[in-house]
């Protein structure tokens, strides 16, 4: 088993043997169908929808993100997170199925609830905060958690919720995206699936749409990778390439950001005309001392609350180092009055920053002059 660290996995992960003239990471395989004579029992490629070469060396990275030295993981990529998410929880969906999910989670999970209500399922919702979805688990046959949230960036226990839910035969599901594998491993802590977008931080560029599931269990991989299949969720070669090329940098990147982030919040926690700074790597957070025992990376992400619309207006067009833009964990840092896309339960003036890599000091600097700027009306 490799005793590697995180730093030097993500740059070889996934990658072929070394083979003499050959590239170490090979092009995207641009095919819908592959040679195949006789019996397809056991043909590793036969369709495109079913299997990719380029596909294969993506999931065999992330695996080995995910459980590092277990050989066990199977991961399964989709064309976007929400193609991940949507065969996890409608894969399972059956007439009577109990569903527990976050109340304070990605935004598009209202809808997801509106179709597994339509599909005959029960959904029962708790914040993530406190652990409190422990109380919706009797009778359940799936738990959705999304540490930390999106937005708010709450946290919870997820071994202790886990332990939880497996003792009442219910599985387990982890939308990992915020924290990326390298700054929490779900599967770890005792979760059934991670579930991720690769849209966000995992590729960081802000250039393609991609989703993931990894499991330690094969008839749960087998069962979305069928979903995958029907569906025809599938990612592009060239989106699954670009990712894997990617993932190199996802150390370096992330380690950046998520001290980038906390500079800002911290400049965010000295002005009076703030309130709600979050995220989960300041001392102070609400949410810093569970995410210390689970996480070795605490995000992007920073979240805080002007006094008002126009205040969080003013402010983002004052930004110059700082997109005004949906998503997170660019390269380049973004940020949004989270308010305008409704389905989140925040503040008028409430602002969710992505935090890239560029120099702590210019962000601090970028951020302090659009806030006087905002409070100068």
């Amino acid at each position: 088993m490799s005793t590697d660290r995180d730093a030097t996995r993500v740059v070889r992960a996934g990658l072929p043997d070394e083979e003499a003239y050959a590239p170490p990471l090979p092009g995207p395989v641009f095919a819908a169908h592959y040679h195949l004579p006789g019996d397809v029992a056991g043909a590793p490629y036969t369709y495109g929808r079913d299997a990719n070469p380029t596909w294969t060396g993506l999931e065999s990275a992330i695996g080995e993100l995910e459980c590092p030295g277990d050989e066990a993981a199977h991961t399964v990529a989709f064309a976007s997170g929400m193609g991940a998410i949507s065969a996890v929880l409608l894969s399972r969906a059956r007439p009577g199925s109990v569903f527990v999910l976050p109340d304070d989670g990605y935004n598009l999970l209202a809808a997801m609830r509106e179709r597994l209500e339509a599909f005959g399922a029960e959904v029962r919702t708790a914040p993530t905060a406190g652990d409190a979805q422990l109380a919706q688990l009797d009778g359940a046959s799936l738990l959705w958690i999304e540490s930390p949230s999106n937005p708010g960036l709450d946290v919870c226990d997820i071994r202790r919720l886990t332990a939880a839910a497996h003792e009442r035969g219910v599985l387990v599901a982890v939308d990992n995206t915020l924290a990326t594998p390298l700054g929490q491993r779900p599967l770890e802590l005792g979760a059934d699936f991670s579930v991720a977008s690769g849209t966000k931080a995992l590729t960081g560029h802000g250039d393609i749409l991609l989703g993931y599931v990894t499991c330690r269990d094969q008839e749960l991989a087998d069962s979305v990778r069928l979903w995958r299949k029907h569906v025809g969720a599938i990612p592009g070669p060239m989106e699954a390439w670009l990712a894997h090329r990617s993932l190199a940098t996802l150390d370096v990147r992330t380690r950046r950001q998520a001290e980038n982030a906390r500079a800002v919040a911290e400049a965010l926690l000295e002005r009076p005309d703030v309130t709600g700074v979050r995220h989960p790597g300041l001392p102070g957070d609400p949410a810093h001392e569970v995410a210390a025992r689970q996480m070795s990376l605490f995000g992007c992400v920073v979240s805080f609350t002007l006094p008002g619309k126009a205040e969080a207006e003013r402010f983002l067009g004052a930004l110059r180092l700082v997109d005004d833009a949906t998503s997170f964990g660019s390269l380049r840092s973004t940020a949004e009055r989270r308010g305008r896309w409704g389905g989140d339960a925040v503040p008028e003036g409430f602002v969710r920053m992505s935090v890239g890599v560029e120099d702590a000091e210019d962000l601090v600097a970028d951020v302090r002059h659009a806030l006087d700027v905002a409070a100068g009306g």
